[in-house]
Order: structure tokens, then C-alpha cells, then sequence
């Protein structure tokens, strides 16, 4: 597996699988095989970061459904759903271009996707 700079796969590689370096500045992961291990880990990971987008999808409406929910409650809700949201976003173009899902209609959206984590 390599980690590229840009989505063009290495010659004789399958498409190129986006995710992000630690920085949190765009990497595209190429295989020369679909079902290699590092591949079905990488297919985990967006499923575990999907499932996680689930969780918290469950409990952002939970507090908003709770009337006494404070700032802070809320404020926490909706900074975990949006690092949910770019997680689920990077997943769906990710999978759209390895499956050759044509043109992206929203070129870079998913490059612009910056968060604080602190």
C-alpha cells in the first residue's frame, strides 16, 4: 500500500482509496489488490468509522431532543457530528471512486474538510 500525494493510482493499481495523514491533509492509499489484508483493514476502518457516525448520530438527537440540554452538551453533539459528517463524506467519495461512480459534483468539498480536534 503507498500513500499518495493525489488521487492517481500507481500504474497497475487499483483506484486510489482517500484518507487523511495525521496532519489531516489529504492521502490516497493505492493496492494492487482488493481483497489484500491492508485493503479488508482499510474497509474496516470506514466501516468502524461509519458505525461510530451511527453512535453518534443517535446521541446528537438525544440531546437535542432534551430540552434541558446545556451549551456544552450541545456544543459537544454537534463537534462529533461533524467530525461524523467528514468521516461519512470521505467514505462515500472514497468508495464512489474506486467504484467509478463518473464525475465528482462536489470537486474538493471533502478536501476542504478541516477540523479542530483539540
Amino acid at each position: 500500500m503507498t500513500c499518495l500525494p493525489s488521487p492517481a493510482g500507481v500504474e497497475g493499481s487499483g483506484p486510489a482509496r482517500q484518507d487523511t495523514t495525521p496532519e489531516g491533509k489529504p492521502c490516497y492509499l493505492s493496492t494492487d489488490n482488493a481483497q489484500s489484508r491492508l485493503s479488508r483493514l482499510a474497509d474496516d476502518l470506514e466501516a468502524a468509522q461509519l458505525g461510530s457516525g451511527a453512535q453518534v448520530l443517535a446521541g446528537a438527537r438525544a440531546v437535542l431532543a432534551d430540552p434541558k440540554a446545556g451549551e456544552r452538551a450541545v456544543r459537544f453533539a454537534l463537534t462529533r457530528s461533524v467530525e461524523s459528517l467528514a468521516d461519512a463524506l470521505r467514505v462515500a467519495a472514497s468508495r464512489g471512486a474506486r467504484i467509478g461512480v463518473g464525475d465528482d459534483p462536489h470537486p474538493g468539498l471533502t478536501d476542504s474538510v478541516v477540523l479542530d480536534h483539540s
